[in-house]
């Protein structure tokens, strides 16, 4: 006999075509038990018998339910909705989408879908996104912010929202983040080049206000004054954007008058990949050597293959997951800040001597 109190004989009439999605009510219909009854076996809840369950789920399948995780979730105590949210800079950049995808593996295994949108650098676009994922009630928020100070934070932060700051620590707010020692890694790619002999090394940057091109930018700094280099024989083009301003900040150094350059440092991948295209077309590839900071698909095929400053990617998404997780699930300890050492990839173009 049913466990349910509601529990009816199953209905042996063909559910009638229609054009709307089925809801729970036309299942509860279908299989004879009550709404709350369909609630509690769609949730996977307990106190329902075995019978009860199996009907109730041959109903779904024969009328294509689709249960609506969102609103359901919003209905319990927990009030979670199964989802977060992470905002990167450019889902498109081989960085940021490995990145993603990294946290997707570990938010699968918790049964949660991630948003995901690019921010572009814009601090009012982080704002307004960060405001509409806000209102959608999302579980956690994963940010590489592009406001330089994120107070507009602190209210959700005080409500409780689990938020993760990655590739750049928060200011105006105390959160966990995940980051890279990025003056660390491009302090080692520039004694690299040195070390080979360079001294004519030109760094490419990303904007100034951006936290991690003004850490990879401090790395070059240091390790060139640490070499007897003086600021005034240093060589730096900053507020790079896009592969073709640095193709094109490389080409006017090497047509300019004065000695050349005999190594790049490229603060970005895709600053490097502008690089790599301006030396290729100068006939330099093989006589001027290249360090990029951040690996990417096929870098290893270019010629000379290029060496590179590489982050582990998997493990930053993997710190970050698991910091916004166990928020999720209650984590009330103080804000915890990892740094990831990254490592320098020796593949071929960081190894060419000056002329």
């Amino acid at each position: 006999m049913s466990s349910d109190p509601e529990a009816a004989p199953p209905s042996d009439e063909v559910a009638p075509p229609t054009v709307a999605r089925a809801t729970m009510k036309d299942v509860a219909a279908l299989s004879g038990v009550s709404i709350k009854t369909v609630s509690r076996v769609v949730n996977d809840e307990p106190g329902v018998s075995q019978q009860v369950r199996e009907r109730v789920n041959r109903a779904a399948a024969r009328l294509d339910y689709s249960h609506n995780v969102h609103a359901s979730n919003l209905r319990r105590t927990s009030g979670r909705t199964g989802t977060i949210a992470a905002l990167f800079q450019d889902i498109s950049n081989s960085f940021s989408a490995s990145l993603l995808r990294s946290l997707e593996d570990v938010a699968r295994g918790h049964s949660t879908a991630v948003l995901a949108a690019s921010l572009d650098e814009e601090p009012e676009r982080e704002r307004a996104l960060v405001k509409a994922f806000v209102a959608r009630r999302v579980d956690g928020l994963v940010l590489m912010p592009a406001t330089s100070r994120q107070e507009y934070l602190a209210a959700e932060l005080r409500a409780g929202l689990p938020t993760v700051f990655v590739d750049r620590v928060p200011h105006g707010v105390d959160a966990d983040s995940v980051t890279v020692d990025n003056v660390l890694g491009s302090r080692h790619a520039v004694e690299h080049l040195l070390a080979h002999g360079h001294r004519r090394i030109v760094v490419l940057s990303d904007l100034g206000a951006i936290q991690t091109a003004g850490d990879r930018l401090r790395g070059y700094r240091d390790a060139m004054g640490t070499a007897g280099i003086p600021a005034a024989e240093q060589l730096e083009v900053s507020d790079l954007r896009t592969p073709e301003d640095a193709e094109q900040a490389v080409r006017a150094l090497y047509h300019r008058s004065g000695p050349a350059p005999t190594a790049v440092f490229a603060g970005r991948n895709d600053l490097a990949v502008g690089a790599v295209r301006a030396l290729r077309s100068l006939g330099l590839a093989h006589r001027v050597a290249v360090v990029g900071f951040d690996d990417f698909p096929l870098a290893d095929l270019l010629d000379p293959a290029l060496t590179v400053v590489r982050q582990n990617v998997a493990q930053i998404g993997a710190e970050v997951g698991r910091l916004l997780f166990a928020r999720i699930a209650g984590d009330t300890a103080p804000p915890r800040r990892v740094i990831i050492e990254p490592t320098l990839v020796l593949r071929g173009s960081g190894e060419i001597s000056p002329s």
